[in-house]
């Protein structure tokens, strides 16, 4: 508990910082680890304290809790933005109920918007804490499960394929840059809404697994490895922009057919793999869902797509205290694609309707960002 009385401290993490206290803090929260998970978490503290993008909450010189975000981009209908990825918020387990995650969550949005992040993700271990400071439920991340035999023998296609196949190469960390290239050019041509891409130097992290084996084509990638000792297949990328490139990549995981009972893959509701398979074997297995929070409205508006066909125009009074500079009466304009945030002054406000603008706060702002179903 806190012993001065006071509320809690909360500043950046420095390199200086001594971060056995940040380890314990994660083995209480988390669940204990050892060996290489314990050099990985030391390796990404480092990083995320080093952009300055891992905050601390003290009392004293004690470590109540901690939170950090990842530099991320999302897709929005072809269009990308950069966004604040929050993970590893930890609160000790005798503070909690204390105030210290939301004076954390407080100080990390602020910190966001600082640093010029438009918008903020999250996956939510509980969504109480997260909407007090604005964020909103906004979709999912899917995973599908079929049996492997289902992938043995892929249908042909409707038309004669008469060009050959794509060529596929192994990749690994020296090639993260090209990778992040194909993925974007893939999510940009198919107007993809949702996805999002780390950075290249998180990115060549996770790709120096020896036990994690990646693919690329000139417009696609795979990344998956092995789960539950030789039983299972779990996909953790697979994007292709081509019918002859996805193809290609799931012939390669049907290739471990007589190894593996099971495939899991982190794919999308409307993957082709659901057509591709030789009997409707593909069923949802899990969903996580994921958050989100408008950090500079008019950024995230102007930066992102929309549907084509969409016309809109649309006054909005936005009410946002941790981010005053969303706050007040705008004019939402979307045409041709694009989208645009234009402040109203009130002394010149166009003639409203009687029953007032629509008015929206953090969470309403978001779930309209994101065309969630939000009453």
């Amino acid at each position: 508990m806190l012993v001065t009385g006071q509320p809690p401290e909360i500043r950046k993490l420095t390199p200086d910082d001594d971060l056995e206290p940040l380890l314990d803090l994660a083995r209480r929260s988390f669940g204990p680890f050892g060996g290489a998970a314990r050099d990985l978490r030391l390796a990404d503290a480092r990083e995320s304290i080093a952009a300055g993008r891992h905050l601390g909450a003290f009392d004293g010189g004690r470590l109540l809790g901690a939170a950090k975000f990842f530099s991320m981009t999302q897709w929005w209908h072809g269009r990308s933005l950069p966004v604040a990825g929050v993970a590893n918020v930890v609160v000790a387990p005798e503070e909690r109920g204390r105030g210290t995650g939301r004076a954390l969550m407080d100080a990390l949005v602020t910190e966001m918007g600082t640093q010029g992040y438009p918008l903020s993700v999250l996956y939510p271990a509980t969504a109480t804490v997260y909407r007090r400071v604005g964020y909103e439920l906004a979709g999912a991340q899917y995973q599908v499960s079929m049996p492997a035999r289902s992938l043995r023998s892929l249908p042909p296609p409707d038309v004669p394929a008469g060009a050959a196949p794509p060529a596929l190469r192994r990749v690994g960390p020296d090639d993260a840059a090209q990778i992040d290239a194909v993925i974007s050019r893939v999510h940009e041509l198919a107007r993809a809404c949702g996805p999002v891409t780390f950075d290249v130097e998180v990115s060549r992290r996770q790709l120096d697994d020896e036990d994690l084996f990646c693919y690329l084509a000139d417009d696609g990638f795979l990344a998956y490895t092995w789960s539950g000792g030789h039983s299972e297949i779990q996909i953790y990328n697979m994007v292709a922009g081509s019918a002859a490139t996805a193809r290609a990549l799931w012939s390669v995981i049907a290739s471990h057919d007589s190894m593996a009972g099971t495939v899991r893959a982190f794919v999308g509701p409307a993957d082709p793999v659901s057509w591709l398979t030789a009997e409707p074997d593909v069923s949802l297995a899990r969903h996580y869902p994921w958050m989100l929070r408008v950090v500079d409205a008019e950024a995230a508006i102007a930066g992102r797509g929309f549907p084509l066909a969409a016309e809109a125009a649309v006054t909005l009074r936005l009410d946002d205290e941790l981010c005053p500079a969303n706050a007040g009466l705008w004019k939402l304009e979307i045409s041709g694609g694009k989208g645009g945030l234009q402040r109203l002054r009130t002394d010149r406000a166009p003639q409203l309707p009687a029953a007032g603008p629509l008015t929206l706060g953090g969470r309403g702002f978001a779930g309209l960002y994101a065309g969630a179903p939000v009453a």
